[in-house]
């Protein structure tokens, strides 16, 4: 194990742990500027990282959803989303996860997510495929957008509203659409072959740093809204995610709204 990968897994670890423990109902929620809700351990985890980062990595930045540690022209950045899933979290579901991502001048090169509630840990190291607790996952080969199940990302302050995309997806193309409040869980899914494409349409690189190497690496396709490249230690341009079969007709779909 990688002295890189051994300190993710470490860290996913400890943050599940602070999850799993101050997971109740009734949980104090704060608004921050952009509508969305803080707590208590978000704000824990991310500073935890930073912590060990700064321990153990002198010479990383780390680029957090609540904090950062800004280093500048750093060589490796560690992209961290403490509480991927806060509303779901916030209000009692344990549909959230834990995500960690290593990238090398603007590429991921390791991306852990994890659900504490199932214990669901995926790894995945460039050029050495994605795990689920040790098992080799693969994205699914659904090639219709008929019938296939598709997350989309929704909320009030995203860069690209896209309206109109969910109707056409669902109403013309006949696709599912499976939102859960979380797209590193759901990308955990589509790395299992669970679901076949996610779009997020905003920014923020450390939504999707991880999940850009656990898709690719089993088998799937990450691109922005134009189908590019791009680098994941800076805002994003949005991101296609999915099963590779799919990903054109997704590109397609999304700039019909762009």
């Amino acid at each position: 194990m990688s002295i890189y990968k051994k300190f993710a897994v470490n860290i996913a670890k400890k943050a599940g742990k602070i999850i799993r423990s101050n997971f109740a109902l009734g949980m104090t929620r704060i608004i921050k500027k952009d509508g969305s809700p803080v707590t208590k351990t978000d704000l824990a985890i991310n500073s935890m990282v930073i912590k060990e980062v700064k321990k153990n990595f002198p010479t990383h930045a780390v680029i957090g959803e609540e904090e950062n540690h800004a280093i500048e022209n750093a060589e490796y950045s560690w992209l961290c989303d403490p509480v991927d899933g806060t509303i779901p979290f916030s209000h009692g579901t344990p549909t959230c996860a834990f995500s960690l991502a290593l990238v090398h001048n603007g590429s991921p090169v390791l991306g852990v997510a994890y659900d504490p509630f199932m214990e669901r840990m995926v790894v995945a190291e460039k050029g050495k495929g994605a795990f689920l607790n040790g098992k080799k996952l693969r994205v699914s080969k659904y090639k219709k957008m008929q019938g296939a199940y598709i997350s989309h990302c929704v909320w009030s302050r995203m860069q690209y509203p896209l309206k109109g995309f969910i109707e056409d997806l669902i109403f013309k193309n006949k696709a599912q659409c499976f939102p859960m409040g979380s797209i590193v869980y759901n990308a955990m899914l589509l790395a299992a072959g669970e679901i076949d494409g996610i779009t997020f349409p905003h920014y923020t690189a450390h939504d999707v740093a991880a999940i850009k190497i656990i898709v690719e690496e089993a088998g799937g396709r990450v691109t922005d809204f134009w189908g590019r490249e791009q680098r994941y230690d800076r805002p994003v341009k949005g991101a296609i995610i999915s099963n590779g079969y799919l990903h054109s007709q997704l590109l397609k779909l999304v700039q019909k709204y762009l």
